[in-house]
C-alpha cells in the first residue's frame, strides 16, 4: 500500500536524506509553523495524539522511521533491525553506534528496553501502550543490541517501532513507572527543545549531536499553536507564521488559489479519518447495537461535507479509508441511503421509547468540530427518534472523558500512525481500543491478530474486509469523512510537502528557506 500524494504546487526537492545547505544572509532564522493540533504531554509514554506525537517525531530518535511516501520503516537509531527464525515472533535490531543523549551519556540497548518498559508498564489511559499489544517482553543482550519477544506473529511490529509510541528516552532522566512532568526534553531526534509553552508554542534548535538516518538536520522551528481554525488564519493572513498546516477553516481552504505567487500550496490525499464513536456499555442508551445501526441509518455524510466543511473532506463509508489496503463501502453496503423508516423499525424491535436522549462530546478548537455536532444534531433528532445533548471540552479534558466512557458518542479524527490497515484495526475496533467504546468481539479481535501474521501485507485484505462488515452489523462506531490534507507556506519556504505524507511523521527538518 503507498499513500497517493497530489501536489498542487511542489518545489522539488530530493526523496531520501539530504544534505544541509550553506545559510545565506537570513537563512538561519526559525520557520515559524502554526498548527491547531495540540501538544497533550512530553512524555512520550503519556500521548498518543497527532500533535504531540507531531513534536516526538522531531526531538526524539526511534530505532526505525519512514522516508517521505515509504511503506517499509527503515533504520534510524538503529543500524538494523529483522525477525529471527523465520517467524513473526522475535525481533532484534542493533543499535547505531556514537548516538548520546543531551547529558553526554551514549545510548544503550538498555535505554530502548526501559522505553518500552515503561509504555506498557505505565499503560496512561491516553498514552500508546495499546500499539504494543503483542509485545511480550523486550531483552537487552548486549549494550547494543535489544530483542523483542512478541506474544504473537506480527508482521506490524516494526511499523508500530517507527511511531511515537517506540520514542527512546534517557532511562536516567525519566521515571520507570510514572510519567514525567515539567517542560524539559531528553531527546536524541534531529532537534533539540530550547523552549515549550503549552498551547502557546515550541521553539526548536538543531541537534548538533544528532546521529541517525538523516544525513543532516534542519532550519530553527518555532511551532506555534493555536486554540482554533480562525486564529490559525488569522496569523496566516496576518504574515505571523510562515507556514499553516493543520487546520485551517473549510472556507480559508476552498478559497485557495494555488497560481497566487504570495504562496506555496500542498493537497494531498490523506489517510487521515473522522469516525464518530458510540458507547456501547451497559449504563449508555446506545449499548444495544440495534439502536446503533439506527443512529447509522441517518447521517447524511454529504451534507456534512459540503455544508461543513465545504468539499474539503470526503465522505467515507468505511472504518478503512480509500487507498489502503482492505477498504471496502461497508457502511454504505448497509445503509445506503437516510431512512427513519429503518431507524424507527430498530428502535421497536430493541423496545426502546423514542426518542432516545444521549450525550454527544467533541474536542473544542479541533477544526470544525462544533458546527459538525450541530449538524449531526440536526439529522439525527429531525426523525424525531432521538434527543442529542451536545456539549464541547477542552481537548485534554474531552480525551479523558472518552477514555473514561463519560459520553456517548464522541467525534474524533484519526490519523494513521503507520501507512497499513492495521493502524484501523486493534487501536479503533479491537478490545480495549484506543477510542474506549467498550466494543469487544471475538470475531474482530481474531481477525486483526489473524491480519498480522503475513508479512506480505497484500493477504490481509480480506480480514479486513471481513472485519468492516462485522463493524458495520454492530456499529462501534460510524465513519464520517476522509481529509484532504493542506500545507500553506509563504513563497520564500519550500518542503511544505513533508509535513503529512501519510507515514505519520511530521518532517520539520525538510523545511528550507529558498
Amino acid at each position: 500500500m503507498r499513500i497517493i500524494v497530489t501536489l498542487i504546487v511542489l518545489a522539488v526537492v530530493g526523496i531520501g536524506g539530504w544534505q544541509l545547505l550553506p545559510s545565506e544572509g537570513g537563512q538561519d532564522k526559525a520557520i515559524a509553523v502554526g498548527t491547531t493540533d495540540a501538544v497533550t504531554a512530553l512524555d512520550p509514554a503519556g500521548a498518543y495524539d497527532a500533535g504531540s506525537w507531531a513534536l516526538f517525531s522531531n526531538v526524539f530518535q526511534t530505532l526505525l522511521t519512514f522516508e517521505p511516501g515509504g511503506v517499509e520503516p527503515v533504520p534510524d537509531a538503529a543500524e538494523s533491525c529483522s525477525f529471527q527464525g523465520g517467524g513473526l515472533k522475535t525481533y532484534r535490531c542493533k543499535l547505531r553506534d556514537g548516538i548520546t543523549f543531551p547529558s553526554g551519556r551514549a545510548m544503550t540497548a538498555g535505554d530502548v528496553k526501559f522505553s518500552f518498559d515503561r509504555v506498557k508498564k505505565i499503560n496512561s489511559t491516553v498514552g500508546p501502550a495499546s500499539l504494543f499489544e503483542t509485545l511480550g517482553s523486550v531483552t537487552a543482550d548486549s549494550a547494543d543490541t535489544v530483542t523483542f519477544h512478541l506474544s504473537s506473529p506480527d508482521a506490524t511490529f516494526p511499523q508500530k517501532v517507527a511511531t511515537g509510541a517506540g520514542a527512546i528516552v534517557d532511562r536516567e532522566r525519566y521515571p520507570a513507572t510514572s510519567l514525567r512532568t515539567g517542560s524539559a526534553v531528553d531527546g536524541t531526534g534531529p532537534y533539540t527543545l530550547t523552549d515549550f509553552v503549552k498551547n502557546r508554542k515550541a521553539d526548536l534548535e538543531p541537534n548538533e549531536h544528532y546521529k541517525g538516518y538523516l544525513s543532516g538536520t534542519g532550519r530553527p522551528i518555532e511551532l506555534r499553536y493555536y486554540a482554533d481554525s480562525k486564529k490559525l488564519d488569522g496569523a496566516w493572513q496576518a504574515g505571523q507564521v510562515d507556514v499553516a498546516t493543520r487546520t485551517l477553516p473549510p472556507d480559508m481552504l476552498a478559497e485557495l488559489n494555488p497560481s497566487d505567487p504570495k504562496q506555496r500550496v500542498t493537497e494531498s490525499d490523506s489517510a487521515e479519518t473522522r469516525n464518530l464513536y458510540l458507547n456501547t456499555r451497559a449504563r449508555s442508551p446506545l449499548h444495544d447495537a440495534r439502536v446503533r445501526r439506527a443512529l447509522a441509518w441517518l447521517v447524511d455524510r454529504d451534507e456534512l461535507a459540503l455544508k461543513v466543511y465545504k468539499g474539503t473532506v470526503d465522505p467515507l463509508y468505511s472504518l478503512i479509508p480509500t487507498g489502503i489496503t482492505g477498504h471496502t463501502t461497508s457502511f454504505f453496503d448497509n445503509y445506503p441511503k437516510q431512512s427513519t423508516g429503518k431507524a424507527r423499525e430498530l428502535l421497536t424491535e430493541a423496545g426502546v421509547t423514542a426518542p432516545v436522549r444521549f450525550t454527544f462530546g467533541y474536542g473544542i478548537g479541533r477544526g470544525s468540530g462544533k458546527e459538525e455536532a450541530a449538524v449531526l444534531k440536526k439529522q439525527l433528532e429531525a426523525s424525531g427518534l432521538f434527543k442529542v445533548d451536545v456539549k464541547g471540552y477542552e481537548w485534554t479534558d474531552f480525551q479523558k472523558r472518552w477514555a473514561a466512557g463519560k459520553m456517548d458518542a464522541w467525534a474524533v479524527g484519526w490519523v494513521a500512525d503507520y501507512p497499513d490497515p492495521d493502524t484501523f484495526g486493534a487501536p479503533l475496533v479491537g478490545t480495549g481500543s484506543t477510542m474506549s467504546t467498550g466494543y469487544s468481539s471475538k470475531l474482530v479481535d481474531h481477525l486483526i491478530q489473524d491480519s498480522q501474521q503475513f508479512a506480505d501485507r497484500s493477504r490481509v485484505a480480506n480480514d479486513f474486509r471481513d472485519i468492516q462488515a462485522d463493524v458495520a452489523h454492530d456499529v462501534p462506531l460510524i465513519p464520517l469523512w476522509q481529509r484532504k490534507e493542506y500545507v500553506v507556506s509563504t513563497e520564500d519556504v519550500g518542503g511544505g510537502q513533508y509535513l503529512s505524507d501519510g507515514t505519520g511523521v511530521f518532517r520539520l527538518w525538510r523545511l528550507e528557506w529558498i
